[in-house]
């Protein structure tokens, strides 16, 4: 068969799936109209988690390419149930925004929001309907203000995904020797120490900025600056990239949730995530005679990070992601012993880390 045969066929199989996809759109709309008479959320994570298992399983494709075909139709579809906006810590470039337009895809409308606390209040005041924001990273933590926010709020938790971080260092300066002032995101600093001091450029001022983005727009307009950024950073603000990936931690990964105000049904893979407070916790073995109830009921604990409660006086929560959802009888079980203590902030598809 030629190639010109060949591109026929292709064009007729693209006719087809077109044909199909436009079917796919009319059902959506079937379905935006019944979600709307029953006021029931839009974005379904345990539904959409479904269907790519369930297609992954009948195909010869991987499941990273149907991942990639289907998360891209679902946000289109949902933009057709109904518009709805997201809020991200922006601005727009950040690795927020990169986490949010990969589940929400290109056409969502987007809020860049310059802080954590603005996120949540976008989404609290329903002016937007999801909000994007970082909850820990695998070489710095947890985002300390994201967990203390949740515990503050009525928000809940509704997924979450997990995205490598590769920082770049880019720059107008022609010799590294220019550079006088490096502008990033504070935590970014932190995770190329070894790049900075290898490179001599720890003697260069460190500028925190808001985000990484910032970064790269201020470097972009002040001589013999530089900036520790993401690529899609610097050729949106037309700064040159002079090395890539120079983070510490080749394996540098964030953990990214996506906040709104529904709860989720449950599904066959889910985690659930909660601030405790045991009480009388300065007595000896108050946190171990709390954390047993789980083990007797088999619960896989995956984090445990504790945080100071502000108005006490050297208190603490503990934020515990474990595996299963709030509804399930097992978690209800423990939980129902310890209901003066506990926080519910949410429970959702379990994603797997990169």
């Amino acid at each position: 068969m030629d190639l010109d045969s060949l591109r026929v066929k292709i064009d007729k199989i693209d006719n087809e799936i077109l044909s199909l996809i436009e079917d796919r759109m009319q059902v959506v709309k079937d379905v935006g109209e019944l979600k709307k008479s029953t006021s029931a959320p839009i974005y379904r994570p345990e539904r959409e988690k479904a269907i790519i298992e369930r297609l992954a399983s009948s195909t010869e494709l991987s499941k990273e390419v149907v991942e990639a075909i289907y998360l891209e139709i679902f946000a289109i579809s949902r933009n057709l149930e109904l518009p709805e906006r997201i809020a991200y810590l922006g601005p727009q470039g950040s690795y927020t925004h990169q986490a949010a337009e990969s589940r929400f895809g290109a056409m969502s409308e987007y809020l860049s929001m310059n802080s954590i606390s603005s996120v949540f209040k976008s989404v609290e005041s329903k002016r937007a309907k999801y909000g994007v924001i970082p909850i820990e990273n695998n070489t710095d933590g947890v985002v300390g203000e994201s967990l203390d926010l949740l515990g503050n709020s009525n928000l809940k938790i509704v997924a979450e995904l997990y995205m490598p971080i590769h920082h770049s260092f880019a720059t107008k300066c022609e010799k590294l020797s220019d550079v006088k002032k490096i502008y990033s995101k504070d935590i970014a600093f932190g995770q190329c120490r070894e790049f900075l001091s290898e490179y001599n450029l720890e003697k260069a001022e460190l500028i925190p900025a808001l985000s990484t983005a910032q970064a790269a727009k201020l470097a972009e307009s002040e001589e013999g600056s530089a900036a520790i950024c993401s690529n899609i950073a610097g050729k949106l603000y037309n700064l040159p990239i002079l090395f890539a990936n120079i983070e510490d931690n080749s394996s540098n990964v964030t953990r990214f949730i996506i906040i709104s105000d529904f709860e989720n049904e449950v599904s066959s893979n889910d985690k659930t995530s909660i601030l405790a407070k045991t009480n009388n916790s300065d007595k000896p073995g108050s946190l171990f005679n709390f954390l047993k109830d789980f083990n007797e009921e088999n619960i896989n604990l995956t984090k445990i990070e504790s945080r100071p409660i502000k108005e006490g006086d050297f208190k603490y929560w503990f934020y515990i992601d474990f595996e299963g959802h709030f509804n399930d009888d097992r978690i209800q079980r423990v939980l129902k012993n310890h209901s003066s203590e506990v926080k519910w902030l949410g429970s959702y598809v379990k994603n797997e880390n990169i």
